[in-house]
C-alpha cells in the first residue's frame, strides 16, 4: 500500500458516516496495542477555536524542545496536514505503514469502524511509534462519544469556545453541547477553558470540573490587552509580557491564551522567551488568512454563527475604504442562512460558489438567499472560476472575502498561492 492508496482506503470508510461511541475504537486500538496509552495528551474539544489551540500548544511543546505529536481535523490541502510531528506532516511512507497496520488489524478481527475512528487509532499508532514525548490531540466532534475519547487520563482536558453547531447530533442548546465537550474531563485531570466563554457553557463546564474533582483554570480577560491589529496578524500582551501573533482577529488571542494556560499546566516554567518564539511561528491556512496580491484577499474557513461573527467583526475593523466582494461557498447541512445573515452585510458584490464536495449548497440556492441581503449577487458554480473571476474583477482598493468552509478555502488556496507568485507577492 502506498500513501495514496492509503487515502483513498481512509475516505472509503466514509460510507459508515458518524455513529458516536467509543466501543469500535476501542477494540481496534486494543488490536494494536493500545498506542494510546503509551502516550502523554493534551485533549481539546469545543466548537470554535480547536485548531488554533492545538496549533499553539504544539508550538510551545516544540519551542521548549520535545517531540511533539499533532492531531487535528479538517485539513486544508493535503490530508497528511492531520498528523504532524514538530509541525512536519507525516511522510508518505509512515502514513502507508500505519494505515496498512490498521486495515489489517481491523479486517483480521472484523471490526468496522468510521473513516474518523480508523484515522484516530492510526495517529494513535504512529505519534507511540515514533516516541512522541507529547500529543496535542483535536476532538473531532463533540467528545463524550469521540473516537478520541478513549485515552484515559490526558495531562490537561481543554474546552474552547462552545456555540451552537451541529446540533443534529450534539444537542440544541449550549448548555447540551457543552455537557458533550466536557465529556473530555477525567477524574482529577486539570482543565483549562477559553476565557471568554459562553456563560451557558461556563456552567456546565465548571459543574462536569467538581464532578470529577479537576481544577479548572479560566484566563482572565483584564489580563489580555490588544495591543494592535492588522490583516497580517495582532500584537497583544498577556499578564504583562507582549507576544506576536500571525493569526488575525481578537478571538485569536484569547484562544492563543487558552494555549498557554493549558501548556503552563504542564510546563509551569515555560518562559516568555519560548511562549514568544512559539507564537510567532503558530500560522494556519485559513483563518482569516491574507493574501496580499492586486487586491487584499482574505480566506477564511469559519462556517457557523460564531465563525461568521469573527470574520464581521474583524473585516469591520481591518478593511477600511474601498469595496467588498464576498465569494461564498457554504455545506447545505449548516445553518448558511444565519452565516450569510452575519456575513454579507459587509459586501457590496456576493459571487455564489459551490465547493466540489457533495455537502456543498447548490451555488443557485446560496445565491437566492444573498439576494435577500444583497443587490448585487452572481453565481459562478466552479469554485477557482469564482474566485479568479472577483480578483480579475476588482478594484485595487478592494477586498475580497473568500469564505463560508474550509472544503472550499482547501479548493482555492492553492490558487491564491500561485497566484500570489505570479504577482511577485510575499506570502509572508
Amino acid at each position: 500500500m502506498n500513501c495514496t492508496q492509503a487515502i483513498q482506503y481512509v475516505h472509503s470508510l466514509e460510507r459508515f458516516g458518524i455513529k458516536p461511541g467509543l466501543e469500535r475504537v476501542s477494540l481496534l486500538c486494543e488490536k494494536l496495542g493500545n498506542p494510546q496509552d503509551k502516550l502523554k495528551i493534551i485533549h481539546v474539544a469545543g466548537t470554535n477555536g480547536k485548531g488554533s489551540v492545538c496549533t499553539v500548544c504544539s508550538r510551545i511543546l516544540t519551542e521548549s524542545g520535545f517531540r511533539t505529536g499533532l492531531y487535528t481535523s479538517p485539513y486544508v490541502i493535503d490530508f497528511r496536514e492531520r498528523i504532524q510531528i514538530d509541525g512536519e506532516m507525516i511522510a508518505p511512507a509512515d502514513l502507508a505503514r500505519c494505515v496498512d497496520k490498521a486495515k489489517r488489524a481491523s479486517e483480521e478481527n472484523n471490526i468496522t469502524v468510521t473513516e474518523f475512528e480508523f484515522i484516530t487509532a492510526a495517529a494513535f499508532l504512529y505519534f507511540s511509534e515514533m516516541h512522541c514525548d507529547y500529543v496535542v490531540l483535536e476532538v473531532g466532534l463533540g467528545g463524550r462519544f469521540d473516537a478520541t475519547n478513549i485515552i484515559k487520563n490526558p495531562l490537561v482536558s481543554v474546552i474552547t469556545s462552545v456555540s451552537l453547531d451541529h446540533t443534529g447530533v450534539l444537542g440544541d442548546t449550549v448548555a447540551k453541547i457543552a455537557y458533550e465537550k466536557a465529556g473530555i474531563i477525567k477524574p482529577g485531570c486539570p482543565a483549562v477553558t477559553y476565557p471568554k466563554q459562553n456563560p451557558e457553557a461556563l456552567e456546565v463546564i465548571e459543574s462536569a470540573c467538581r464532578s470529577a474533582g479537576s481544577t479548572l483554570t479560566v484566563p482572565q480577560t483584564d489580563s489580555v490587552e490588544i495591543l494592535s491589529e492588522s490583516l497580517r496578524g495582532t500584537v497583544f500582551s498577556y499578564l504583562g509580557s507582549e507576544y506576536s501573533l500571525p493569526l488575525a482577529g481578537e478571538h485569536m488571542v484569547y484562544n492563543a491564551v487558552t494555549a498557554i494556560e493549558a501548556v503552563k499546566t504542564i510546563l509551569p516554567g515555560a518562559g516568555d522567551e519560548t511562549l514568544r518564539a512559539a507564537l510567532k511561528k503558530s500560522a494556519m491556512p485559513a483563518r482569516l488568512e491574507f493574501f496580499d496580491l492586486k487586491c487584499s484577499v482574505i480566506l477564511d474557513g469559519g462556517h457557523n454563527e460564531e465563525g461568521a461573527a469573527a470574520l464581521r467583526n474583524f473585516t469591520g475593523k481591518c478593511v477600511t475604504g474601498g469595496k467588498i466582494t464576498a465569494v461564498c461557498s457554504i455545506m447545505s447541512d449548516k445553518d448558511y442562512e444565519k452565516y450569510l445573515d452575519t456575513v454579507l452585510p459587509l459586501a457590496d458584490r456576493v459571487i455564489a460558489t459551490q465547493a466540489d464536495v457533495p455537502r456543498a449548497l447548490d451555488a443557485h440556492a446560496l445565491a437566492e438567499c444573498a439576494e435577500k441581503i444583497c443587490n448585487d449577487v452572481s453565481e459562478i458554480p466552479d469554485a477557482v472560476s469564482a474566485v479568479k473571476y472577483a480578483l480579475d474583477t476588482a478594484d485595487d482598493d478592494e477586498t475580497v472575502l473568500v469564505c463560508g468552509s474550509f472544503y472550499f478555502a482547501g479548493e482555492v488556496r492553492g490558487y491564491l498561492i500561485e497566484r500570489s507568485k505570479k504577482e511577485g507577492k510575499s506570502l509572508d
